[in-house]
């Protein structure tokens, strides 16, 4: 059973999908058919059942006509409201959160991905010891018994946990310095780091196989890739090759334990010189999926990384949606609202657009700057904060669109121009 609860515009930090469609994508990767979805409004969560008794009994019906085993909450609910929702549903309940770690946990290959689940997935446990089950409430102690006298059995798990989430943060503090040094070295053999980044199933894996020529694990799923995949990109436009890595994908709501445990892996993004922001095209929420991208971007200290939007999954639309030119510029979403960047239309399945996208990417390392003094991410490096370089007269009061400026002008860094 598939629930959302709307509670209107004015809810914080609330987002409401009315089809359920991604929470039904969710439970479909972790291995769940849903079987019913139920909506509900309420001006806010109650404290006691989230939904209230009465949609509570409601949906205690659907699942006993269902015949459902387990009841999905598209928000996050409390541990109190957890226990209760199962006691009057007699079925076991999850939210979004918990969701995620599962299909995280069950994803994750390499033993970084693999402990950096299990860092968020102890975190989340740790807050749900509370009253969580009866067992936590006897006490143990005294000679040859783990703990102190009259120490409870929640105090020991919790104690337990709390040791775990210590050891693998440790442990995951010498995964980051090894890639520190990694990335050092690339940056002392001058080595152009490009990153895709962008929402979880906009085909950022199938366009990495595409580009490089590789064998990463691709599907129509959510999550379907965990671990970074790093391979050379050579660029036969610029005589050289760049570093192109495969990251994580993002996607709404994405809990924030789970950012922190998974920070290792998502540094290759933050340290790239290049992100390639790759968006679903065909998606009916590409433009919530686009700043939903940029929230965690900016939470990982990326935002300030110049871009270039790929908008993939050209194939999927019908031929009147298709754009007339193979690239443009908008606007980047977001607190970088102002910053316009380079967007390339693609199709990572059939290769259209490709050429493009290349051409794009040496036009960025040219753009680059030289001087390191100015450090990696200055905002005076970003693309192109103001309007695309134009010909003659001042940059501010133009609105010559990009495919009317010569091409040798296009090609000056802004400053220049």
């Amino acid at each position: 059973m598939l629930v959302g609860v709307d509670f209107g515009r004015n809810a914080k930090g609330s987002t409401f999908d009315p089809s359920l469609d991604e929470l039904a994508l969710l439970a479909e990767s972790a291995g769940d058919t849903p079987v019913a979805r139920v909506i509900a409004k309420r001006q806010a969560p109650d404290a006691a059942l989230f939904v209230g008794s009465g949609k509570a009994d409601e949906i205690k019906l659907l699942v006993q006509a269902h015949q459902a085993h387990t009841v999905l909450f598209d928000q996050a609910i409390s541990p109190a409201q957890q226990r209760n929702l199962e006691r009057v549903l007699g079925v076991p309940v999850a939210d979004r959160t918990a969701l995620i770690l599962e299909i995280f946990a069950a994803r994750a290959k390499s033993h970084e991905g693999k402990m950096q689940v299990e860092l968020a997935r102890l975190q989340y446990l740790a807050t749900r010891l509370v009253r969580r089950w009866s067992h936590l409430e006897r006490q143990s102690g005294g000679i040859g018994m783990r703990g102190g006298p009259g120490e409870a059995q929640i105090e020991l798990d919790r104690r337990m946990i709390d040791d775990r989430i210590k050891t693998i943060k440790d442990k995951l503090k010498k995964v980051q310095r090894q890639r520190s040094t990694q990335q050092r070295a690339r940056a002392r053999n001058s080595v152009y780091r490009v990153s895709l980044v962008g929402y979880t199933n906009a085909g950022k894996s199938t366009l990495f196989n595409a580009l490089v020529k590789a064998r990463a694990y691709a599907a129509d799923q959510l999550f379907a890739t965990l671990d970074t995949t790093t391979r050379s990109l050579y660029l036969e436009q610029a005589g050289t090759s760049v570093s192109l890595s495969d990251t994580v994908g993002f996607i709404r709501d994405l809990p924030h334990k789970l950012v922190e445990a998974f920070r290792a892996t998502l540094q290759e993004a933050a340290d790239a010189d290049l992100l390639l922001h790759v968006v679903d095209a065909a998606s009916p929420l590409l433009d919530e999926q686009m700043v939903e991208v940029e929230r965690v971007l900016e939470e990982i200290d990326a935002a300030g990384i110049p871009q270039i939007l790929v908008y993939n999954k050209q194939d999927m639309l019908e031929e009147t949606q298709r754009p007339r030119e193979a690239m443009d510029w908008l606007e980047r979403p977001g607190r970088l609202g102002g910053v316009r960047v380079p967007r390339v239309f693609v199709s990572a399945l059939d290769g259209t657009g490709l050429d493009v996208l290349r051409e794009q990417i040496v036009l960025a390392m040219q753009r680059a700057p030289d001087d390191h003094d100015r450090g990696p991410h200055d905002p005076r490096d970003l693309n192109y904060r103001s309007s695309p370089p134009v010909v003659g007269g001042d940059p501010e009061f133009q609105t010559t669109p990009l495919a009317d400026v010569d091409s040798d002008a296009a090609d000056l860094p802004p400053t220049q121009a």
